[in-house]
């Protein structure tokens, strides 16, 4: 808020009140024109490219216009006290903001209403301080500027009767929307309205005062300046001069102290207002009431999660105060978090460059009267939530998480909203008199008792609102979430009428009740949702100031444990939201608070908290979905409640404002206030001199500047207590100072961990020269690179696994949902990267935008000669030397894959998924720097100032860029699953011992994540095929078989490739085995395990950075049977078989454990290289006597048939009855599947079918009860040697032990597995 200084004069950062301004026009410079505007328009037509000289033909507040509606030049007439040393007077921006517009003109015809606005000052370091406007307009004395009114007049109808004569054919009505665009439709009717005669016209000219406080005290500040204005426009003079009341309120009124309420004097009535204690909610002045009525329930809560999630927010309204409450309003409903970036709730025309700036920020935009939206230029709106308040309309990004629990979350404000009488859909039209209007209908309804409209305890308001739309779809969507809405009801004592209108009391009491509860509802959600955050804030430095050192390498929150803690349908809006700065800022609060004193917050959040622990106690692990609705409505706000008077003081009298403005105007609450803590000094005479401030009706009186430009020299009570508190504050303070480090370096440390993530520090209002605005852009380009380097870094240390683990970056996994949430932040930041000093604005995607246009020249020089692409992949070669031909490198080709794909339908749409695709392809930097390589088109494209066209920092940017080659992304697959992707498939086989093409007729059918290709004939006699199908994902096993037609039909396969021609990634699919009868197991058919191909680039990556590559499928040919061509197999030795079961059933352990979205492909495990079938047949070969001479030789599934065979004859002998009908059903289960499996109607061989044994007895929990059964049957002695690992009782118990642990899991195999099996 207000910063703290030194106290001066009055204990200044205890004042109620900093300045009191005076605005308006200067008698003695005259009559000049806004330069604002003049640039403003000089902007306008830089951006669209037209010449400046045609500006003021293009603008809204254009010279063309009749003399009263141009913009003239304000100042800053007074402004006391001089200057204050914690709170510095900024003239510009003050004037800027009191009268955005400029000066205004009226004569007697026009409507001249008082008009009230507040604005915010946010300083550099964040602190704010509020300005409180009341606008009027005052009779023109100078002949000097009434003549120079007529002057303008005479020269402007010259010029208009010229325009008429050279277009004698121009008709009526299009000369008027020459002369003034959709104002007047007539001539006659134009010089009617907008002329102004000497003679004949009295000229007005607004005038503002304004009050600027640190702290929002919006309803006294109102009444304070309502009653000053009041006394200027009386027929009596005021009581005392009016010096007395501004020198009062200026000196000698203390802030209250938080929790106490204070009294002081306006120049009629005294004025109360009051500051919520220590544990109570922030102050918020500003009526919410308001703010639900101007956008309506449903369309707040969408600009509330764009706000939470850190979007730019653009409000839109021809009324600042309207962009006030509406700003502040929203920002209040933050609560425990705070907006920590650029915060300008009424950017004056003047500073529409602001809206360039590449960070997110929440803005107001004075529409002018009759533009429409399509008008409006906006740099950037691939990430923009563009609020029209007026028009009740909003425009929101593309993509964004929705607000956990939304649909009970509105049902819950609906509730609370109609027991205040305001419909959730809002009022769409606000105006005064549609509210006065309301509120007569709403007495006379009240009233009518001959339709049983009689005072009763409750009225039922689904009845009374039935036909509303908005409820009813409430109703229906509450209806499927179990909730009903028909016992709703509304007390009538809320709208209770003493003479059938609520008095303007009554009307802030309620307002001040609607705001409380509604803030406690909002408050309410953030409690329950951030309940248990403590458990994962990460405390990890002993100090302050290690912590402060090495804040930007520290991780403070365990954000996947937290989320892995969260219910499902949370995810996607946590997911997010604990990435944005604000939760970051909160949690550093949190930590700070080890050292320093809570922010006051945070202290009111975790003392809610606390309380919720004490009512429910919950276990923290059991989250559910489940709605908690807010439990403390009944109890909000009876503190302050308690504080309302009963008593003495009365609403003012009547004066000018009109009827309707008494309604917006509503008075303070805190009038209500029963027991007054502190009442300030009365206002007194002060030592003027005579004959000064002379009163004139009508007239703001000249102040005398040497009495109000200092305070009372004696220090009051409140004055010197709170000097004192400063004093002990300040000795405290350089207490800890020397306690750490040397004061100089701790600040520095503060400042850099306090901006940390800021891109951007406030911009001023102030300073519009070229040098200030170029500094500011070089700050956004900071800033930029800055985001780049902290969000490459997070998504490198979040992928990297293990080895960042080892360097101490935390936890060594990332969700699929975090990996999503962070390549979406990147989506963004590239987006407001190209948005930065843009020329010319086509289409809401910047970078779409550059690509297409770059895309455009490309194709026009194709046909002459070949573009320049980047080199192209590598040659996937094998032994034969049959290859997958190259797939070329172009970022034209990436493009037009994204162009083609039907699902996407936006500019912004087709940006994120181009940049998806070339981050999966390892290609995102070389793309973006081939398009940058086009210097022409970014000149053509891009302001100087642009972060695209500073060299230095655009190749630091790519570097960041080029960082994350080194981990593999699957973020276009994995995202766009319902695409059609061309694949190609190559079968390689080995030529030096079989026939490279077979006489018989193959197939192949691809398996991936997502789905199967289905069963796919191969040309005969081609080796290679395309085929197109719908995205598989992840590619995880091939079929290929033949149906063993003609004379070669024996095949010897190594491998298959399958490519992606889209995303370019490879699987690489070992076989070695023969395909044929009478040939190795006598397969036709075989089931083979993918493994990504990584490139040649990638491997000399991975060696330059030693990542650990991802985890990837068999990288060897599949172990052959012992039966191999070979027979070089070199035979693992007990130990190691042993050795090997442990660890394939630890990895399926293992992948049980992670959360569902970070799991791996099971079917490795089971069947991959290392896998469960693998360890298992090296089990079964060890001391197998498989080959023999002269004989054929034999396979472990003749060893399972024989059992079967024993099985099904003999009757079996145990122990008890009990172990006999458990090896019983055993026995009748695994012959059963024996059975299946044999009599599929599939061509698998002997070693395939005991994969699928292997993979039955696991899902079904099945094999720890067969291996006892095998060991133990007479077959065994006669298939095995005595050393046997199956004939040895303890191996045999320690792998049944070792099996059992699986029982837990519910295992799912994949179709391809276990196709034609039915058990």
């Amino acid at each position: 808020m207000s910063g703290s200084g030194n106290p001066g004069p009055g204990a200044a950062p205890c004042r109620f009140a900093h300045y009191f301004v005076l605005c308006g026009i200067d008698a003695e410079s005259g009559l000049e024109p806004d330069e604002l505007a003049v640039l403003y328009q000089y902007l306008q037509a830089d951006l669209h490219g037209k010449s400046s000289d045609t500006a003021d033909k293009t603008s809204g507040e254009n010279f063309d216009q009749s003399p009263l509606r141009r913009t003239f030049k304000s100042k800053v007439l007074a402004h006391y006290p001089q200057n204050i040393e914690w709170n510095p007077f900024d003239q510009d921006a003050v004037n800027m903001l009191c009268m955005p517009k400029g000066l205004s003109f009226r004569t007697q015809a026009d409507n001249r209403d008082p008009q009230l606005h507040s604005f915010i000052i946010t300083r550099e370091d964040g602190s704010r301080t509020y300005g409180f406007v009341l606008t009027f307009f005052e009779e023109v004395t100078s002949k000097q500027i009434c003549t120079a009114m007529q002057t303008l007049y005479q020269m402007h109808n010259a010029e208009q009767y010229s325009s008429v004569c050279a277009s004698s054919s121009c008709s009526m009505d299009s000369l008027a929307s020459s002369i003034d665009e959709g104002d007047a439709t007539s001539l006659a009717k134009l010089q009617r309205y907008n002329s102004y005669d000497i003679s004949r016209d009295t000229l007005y000219v607004s005038k503002c005062i304004c009050l600027i406080t640190p702290l929002p005290f919006m309803q006294a500040c109102k009444k304070f300046l309502i009653q000053l204005y009041k006394a200027v426009t009386s027929q009596q003079p005021p009581p005392l001069p009016l010096e007395s009341y501004i020198h009062n309120i200026l000196y000698e009124v203390p802030l209250p102290p938080p929790g106490r309420s204070l009294k002081f004097y306006g120049v009629y009535e005294p004025i109360i207002c009051q500051r919520p204690g220590p544990n109570e909610l922030p102050l918020s002045d500003y009526p919410l009431r308001e703010v639900f009525e101007l956008l309506g329930l449903e369309n707040l809560v969408q600009v509330f999660t764009c706000v939470l999630l850190e979007m730019q927010i653009l409000l839109y309204s021809q009324d600042y105060q309207r962009l006030m409450t509406v700003a502040e309003g929203i920002t209040t409903l933050l609560f425990p978090f705070q907006w920590q970036h650029v915060y300008v709730p009424i950017l004056p025309a003047s500073l529409l460059h602001f809206l360039d700036a590449p960070v997110p920020y929440l803005m107001g935009l004075q529409s002018k009267e009759g533009t429409d939206r399509s008008k409006l230029e906006l740099p950037q709106e691939a990430n923009l939530c563009f609020v029209d308040i007026d028009n009740h309309f909003i425009e929101l990004p593309e993509e964004f998480p929705q607000f956990p629990n939304k649909l009970e979350f509105i049902q819950e404000i609906s509730e609370v909203l109609l027991q205040f009488g305001i419909p959730p859909e809002g009022n769409l039209h606000c105006s005064d008199s549609a509210t006065k209007l309301k509120n007569l209908v709403l007495s006379d309804l009240v009233n009518d008792k001959k339709n049983g409209n009689i005072p009763s305890n409750a009225l039922n308001m689904y009845e009374l609102l039935k036909g509303n739309e908005t409820i009813a779809r409430l109703q229906a969507l509450a209806k499927r979430t179990g909730v009903s809405m028909e016992k709703m009801t509304i007390s009538t004592p809320l709208t209770e009428e003493k003479d059938g209108k609520l008095s303007c009391e009554e009307l802030e009491l309620r307002d001040y009740k609607l705001n409380v509860q509604l803030r406690e509802v909002f408050a309410n959600r953030f409690t329950q949702m951030f309940a248990d955050y403590e458990a994962f804030v990460i405390q990890a430095a002993p100090d302050m100031e290690s912590w402060l050192t090495n804040r930007e390498q520290m991780q403070n929150f365990d954000k996947a444990s937290f989320l892995s803690d969260q219910p499902e349908p949370y995810l996607p809006f946590l997911s997010h939201f604990i990435e944005t700065q604000m939760f970051a800022t909160f949690i550093d609060n949190k930590i700070m608070s080890q050292w320093e004193e809570k922010d006051p917050f945070l202290r009111v959040f975790d003392s809610r908290i606390e309380k919720i622990r004490l009512y429910n106690v919950r276990a923290p692990a059991l989250r559910t979905s489940n709605y908690q609705k807010c439990s403390t409505l009944k109890e909000a706000g009876q503190l302050s409640i308690q504080r309302l008077v009963l008593a003495d003081i009365v609403a003012p009298e009547p004066h000018i404002l009109s009827c309707e403005k008494q309604q917006s105007d509503t008075q303070s609450i805190e009038q209500r206030l029963m027991k007054i803590d502190h009442t300030a000094i009365h206002p007194h005479l002060l030592d003027m001199k005579i004959g000064q401030g002379k009163y004139e009706q009508g007239f703001f009186p000249k102040l005398q500047s040497d009495v109000l430009a200092t305070g009372p020299t004696n220090n009051n009570r409140w004055a010197s207590r709170s000097a004192t508190t400063q004093r002990r504050k300040d000795r405290l303070r350089q207490h800890s100072e020397h306690i750490g480090l040397d004061n100089d370096m701790r600040e520095k440390y503060m400042q850099e961990a306090r901006s940390l993530g800021k891109n951007l520090r406030q911009p001023k209002l102030s300073d519009l020269s070229p040098a200030v605005i170029a500094q500011t852009n070089w700050k956004f380009v900071e800033g930029l690179l800055k985001e780049c380097r902290m969000k490459t870094k997070r998504m490198l240390v979040e992928k990297m696994g293990h080895e960042a683990v080892e360097l101490g970056h935390g936890e060594a996994n990332i969700t699929g949902l975090e990996e999503n949430t962070l390549i979406a932040s990147l989506c963004d930041l590239l987006e407001r990267i190209w948005s930065h000093g843009l020329q010319v604005k086509q289409g809401k995607s910047a970078l779409w935008s550059h690509l297409l246009q770059y895309q455009e020249r490309e194709e026009k020089q194709e046909h002459s000669a070949e573009s320049p692409v980047g080199g192209g992949t590598e040659r996937r070669k094998s032994d034969t030397g049959i290859t997958l031909p190259t797939l070329r490198v172009s970022l034209i080709q990436d493009m037009r894959h994204v162009q083609n794909m039907s699902e996407i339908k936006t500019d912004v749409g087709r940006a994120r998924a181009w940049i998806r695709l070339s981050l999966e392809k390892k290609l995102l930097s070389q793309h973006l720097k081939q398009l940058l390589s086009n210097q022409a088109l970014a000149k053509k494209l891009y302001k100087r100032y642009a972060f695209l066209r500073c060299e230095e920092e655009r190749e630091q940017f790519l570097y960041h860029l080029l960082s994350l080659n080194a981990v593999d992304y699957f973020c276009f697959t994995s995202v766009f699953t319902t695409i059609m992707i061309p694949y190609r498939s190559v079968i390689i086989p080995i030529k030096k011992l079989s026939n490279a093409i077979t006489t018989s007729n193959p197939w192949i059918c691809v398996s991936g994540e997502l789905g199967d290709s289905g069963v796919m004939q191969i040309p005969k006699n081609h080796l290679e095929m395309t085929f197109e199908c719908q995205n598989l994902g992840k590619l995880t096993t091939v079929q290929i078989g033949h149906d063993n037609s003609g004379l070669l039909a024996k095949w010897l396969v190594d491998c298959v490739m399958v490519r992606n021609e889209i995303t370019g990634h490879t699987y690489k699919f070992p076989c070695g085995r023969w395909l044929g009868k009478g040939v190795d197991d006598g397969s036709l058919e075989r089931i083979l395990i993918g493994e990504l191909v990584s490139s040649a680039a990638d491997e000399e990556l991975g060696k330059q950075c030693r990542t650990p590559p991802q985890q990837k499928s068999p990288t060897v040919t599949r172990r052959l049977s012992i039966t191999s061509l070979t027979g070089r197999n070199t035979r693992p030795n007990t130990g190691q078989i042993q050795e090997g079961i442990g660890e394939a059933v630890n990895n399926i352990v293992k992948h049980f454990h992670k959360p569902e979205k970070e799991r791996g492909s099971l079917t490795i495990l089971l069947c991959g290289e290392n896998g469960l079938v693998a360890a298992l047949e090296q089990v079964f070969h060890h001391g197998f006597k498989s080959a023999r001479i002269f004989h054929k030789n034999v396979f472990i599934w003749d060893f399972i048939e024989k059992a079967v065979a024993y099985f099904e004859t003999s009757d079996h002998i145990g122990d008890n009855e009990e172990a006999l009908l458990l090896q019983r059903s055993s026995c009748k289960t695994f012959c059963h599947y024996v059975n299946a499996i044999n009599t599929a109607p599939r061509n698998i061989g002997k070693d395939g079918k005991f994969q699928i044994l292997v993979c039955l007895g696991t899902r079904d929990h099945l094999l720890f009860q067969w291996i006892p059964l095998l060991a133990e049957c007479p077959p065994i002695t006669r298939m095995y040697e005595e050393n046997a690992l199956l004939r040895d009782r303890m191996t045999v118990n320690s792998l049944i032990r070792v099996l059992q642990t699986l029982q837990d899991f519910n295992i799912i195999l994949e179709g391809s597995l276990i196709k034609g099996v039915d058990v």
